[in-house]
């Protein structure tokens, strides 16, 4: 079902700050930025790697305010692993065969992700503890 680990979801206090220690650090290059007013995110996603199942992506994610998901995240745990996004061919499909086998769904359907993917996320209390996402990403045109 999974293709490859698409990213990991960093979250920061201060984006820039971040992007800054990610491109001195380990060389990454900044190959999106956005506002997801939706997650209620500022948000960067810098290129890792390609492999064979695609491209795989640090994701830093700075909260719009301190009642978001991620802002409540920064004040409980700190700055930090956010959550895992896998690459999936089907994000539709992958959550039927995924509910199916009793996991909850935080997004029983697709929703519109980071670089005009379709995301949803599994509840995280089913998968370990950990908030997973699935990523579909966008058709690229020939």
């Amino acid at each position: 079902m999974f293709l490859r680990i698409d990213h990991v979801g960093i979250a920061c206090h201060d984006l820039e700050e971040k992007i800054a220690f990610y491109e001195s650090t380990f060389g990454l290059t900044v190959v999106s930025r956005e506002v997801n007013e939706e997650q209620g995110v500022k948000e960067a996603m810098l290129h890792v790697a390609e492999g064979e199942g695609g491209a795989s992506y640090v994701q830093l994610l700075e909260p719009l305010s301190p009642e978001t998901a991620v802002g409540k995240f920064l004040a409980k745990r700190g700055e930090g692993v956010h959550h895992i996004g896998y690459g999936v061919a089907d994000v539709t499909r992958a959550l039927q065969e995924i509910a199916g086998k009793g996991v909850r769904l935080i997004d029983s359907r697709p929703r519109h992700g980071s670089m005009g993917a379709a995301i949803a996320f599994l509840h995280p209390k089913d998968v370990g503890g950990v908030l997973t996402e699935l990523v579909e990403a966008p058709r690229r045109s020939s």
